[in-house]
């Protein structure tokens, strides 16, 4: 006997040709993937009941506001990056002859500084991070120093940086006018 179902016309079609890891294989892949995101969870849920949710990576692919994140960094961060200088770890530590206490790691990602590191050092408050991280600090129109708050520009700077930040402001206002 063989199994079938009638389409009409009084013609009908085999469906023992359709093999049983066709039907078994998705269905099993499915159940795979639902099991490894209760997996996923559990941890997640541990990991937050131990207290330990800081060592969880979130790999958050949509930004929150999308409006807000921009490839291109505000313009007071442009020219606060040509302000701020960037040396490599090693020079600071040859050039300081011991009389300042340097910090080991920077604040900000916590990773130890290495000789070859690029490293920016703020010349208000003397605090120096890895330039990546500070940079990336400014990329969200942060101006001031992540530990102390004291600004990034200096005093006697802030005056020439308002007015070219405020030209650069301008011609940016002309393009679009145009």
């Amino acid at each position: 006997m063989k199994l079938g179902h009638d389409i009409g016309a009084g013609s009908t079609y085999d469906i023992s040709t359709f093999g049983y890891s066709e039907v078994f294989l998705p269905k099993l892949f499915v159940h795979t993937l639902s099991f490894l995101g209760f997996i996923r969870n559990l941890i997640m849920c541990l990991f937050t009941y131990l207290g330990l949710s800081d060592f969880i990576e979130t790999d958050n692919i949509w930004p929150d506001n999308p409006t807000s994140m921009s490839c291109y960094p505000s313009l007071s961060a442009a020219l606060i990056r040509e302000i701020l200088p960037v040396i490599k770890f090693e020079e600071l530590v040859a050039g300081d002859g011991g009389c300042c206490d340097l910090p080991e790691s920077c604040a900000v990602c916590l990773y130890e500084f290495e000789g070859e590191d690029e490293i920016r050092w703020l010349k208000n408050c003397k605090h120096i991070f890895h330039r990546c991280c500070l940079d990336r600090w400014m990329d969200h129109d942060r101006n001031t120093c992540p530990l102390c708050r004291t600004s990034f520009v200096p005093d006697e700077m802030q005056e020439e940086f308002n007015q070219r930040l405020w030209a650069a402001n301008n011609d940016v206002g002309d393009f679009y006018s145009e």
